[in-house]
């Protein structure tokens, strides 16, 4: 078998240079919250394929079912001939709904294809075109999405022009000097400068910001954005691609503030890491596109839909709602003892509902100067010590962690010991 040197170097040969990769190791095999390259190395999986895994790699029940879909069939396209495992997986997506009164699902491939859905469906819904997203969000790499997107880099860079009558409003976060306050008087301003409410069809939010930096969206903002929503007719979609299905604690994220939004975008650890995403929302919005306006060839695949199934029974049997904010205290608990250290690079801001966990690394403590050098560094070594491990955000200073919800707590205390290691090792590099 190639060494990951050895793979690097075809990658970088076959493959563009706009496909980056975190780091030049390979996998060759993982099972729950460990993966093994292909020099027989073994890591803590402590990014769960970027909020993909929260039951973790390869768990049995979902195994089993797509097993059992692949003695009966493959695909069909679901608008050809359907099938029952479509739905089947929306009728429990519809009981899960974060909303009162009737729901429907639609399904798709990717998260940027729900999010970008989600757009259609309320312009069809309001008859309007403009969105409104924040700063900081992430909401995918199509083109329309990548207008919703807000961060420039590396998402937009060269690739404009982009969809116009999108809008973005700043994300409120005390460490970057923004308030509840601050944002809803942009939004306001918009309002009068820009685009008036009649004119817009969705605002779109995470209840908690992924690649922004793992910042939750404060209960106040949320309910203020539900206010206005109602006030204009326009739809509120919650974007739950990173938070949904147990990572938060909560089925879907925007739970927590106990603010019913009006579409739910889904995806990611929907399918145990079989690609599926899909659309969740009130059945009067739903239905106003026009037959064959939405979906595609692979939509709902029903590999996928058994996959999702079998997640969704995982979540529940094994209580994993409980289990994540378990795993979530327990991590910021010991990142809160590692930051009482003074031979470790600063860290501030321990946050995270269940166990979707950030953490801001700073030039000095005390203080909040962002450090995106020393945060390359964390995750360098973190590779070192066997630990993969994420970053993001938009000073590109925040650590992520999206370790499977599945995950023992040997595994999971042996991925902090590696963590801990790596902020020791990061400081000394200095």
């Amino acid at each position: 078998m190639a060494t990951n040197a050895e793979l690097t170097a075809r990658r970088e040969a076959a493959t563009p240079r706009g496909v980056s990769v975190a780091y030049p190791v390979y996998a060759e095999k993982a099972l729950n919250a460990e993966l093994w390259d292909v020099e027989g190395n073994r890591f803590v999986d402590f990014a769960g394929g970027i909020a993909v895994l929260n039951v973790g790699h390869r768990h049995p029940k979902v195994i089993a079912a797509v097993k059992e879909q692949l003695d009966h069939f493959t695909h069909t396209a679901y608008q050809v001939a359907p099938y029952e495992g479509y739905v089947a997986l929306a009728e429990r997506l519809n009981a899960l709904a974060p909303f009162k009164g009737p729901a429907k699902t639609v399904f798709f491939t990717t998260g940027a294809e729900a999010t970008e859905n989600a757009v259609k469906i309320s312009r069809a819904h309001t008859g309007r075109s403009a969105v409104i997203a924040f700063t900081g969000a992430f909401h995918g790499r199509t083109m329309m999405t990548m207008a919703m997107t807000g961060k420039t880099l590396p998402y937009k860079r060269k690739f404009g022009p982009l969809p116009n009558e999108v809008f973005h409003v700043p994300f409120p976060n005390e460490l970057h000097g923004v308030s509840v306050a601050d944002s809803l008087r942009a939004l306001e301003f918009l309002f009068r400068a820009d685009v008036e409410p009649a004119r817009v069809a969705c605002i779109i939010i995470e209840p908690v910001q992924g690649e922004g930096g793992f910042y939750p969206a404060p209960k106040e903002l949320l309910e203020a954005l539900r206010a206005i929503c109602d006030e204009h007719g326009i739809v509120l979609v919650a974007d739950e691609v990173q938070t949904g299905f147990a990572r938060t604690g909560k089925i879907f994220g925007i739970e927590h503030s106990g603010v019913e939004p009006d579409l739910v975008t889904v995806a990611k650890s929907l399918g145990g890491g079989f690609p599926i995403s899909g659309v969740i929302g009130k059945a009067p919005i739903m239905d106003a596109a026009d037959p064959g306006g939405i979906g595609g060839t692979y939509a709902g695949s029903p590999i996928s839909c058994a996959a999702a199934l079998a997640v969704l029974d995982v979540i529940a049997e094994e209580k994993l709602l409980d289990r994540a904010n378990a795993i979530g205290e327990r991590i910021k608990a010991r990142v809160a003892k590692i930051n009482t250290r003074n031979d470790t690079v600063p860290v501030t801001a321990i946050r995270g509902p269940g166990a979707m966990i950030g953490f801001d690394i700073v030039k000095s403590g005390g203080g909040y100067e962002p450090d995106a050098e020393a945060t390359k560094r964390v995750t360098a070594e973190a590779l070192k010590a066997g630990l993969i491990l994420l970053s993001c955000g938009v000073y590109a200073n925040v650590i992520r962690v999206l370790v499977p919800l599945t995950v023992s707590d040997a595994v999971l205390d042996e991925g902090l010991d590696k963590l801990e290691t790596a902020l020791a090792a990061a400081y000394q590099g200095a």
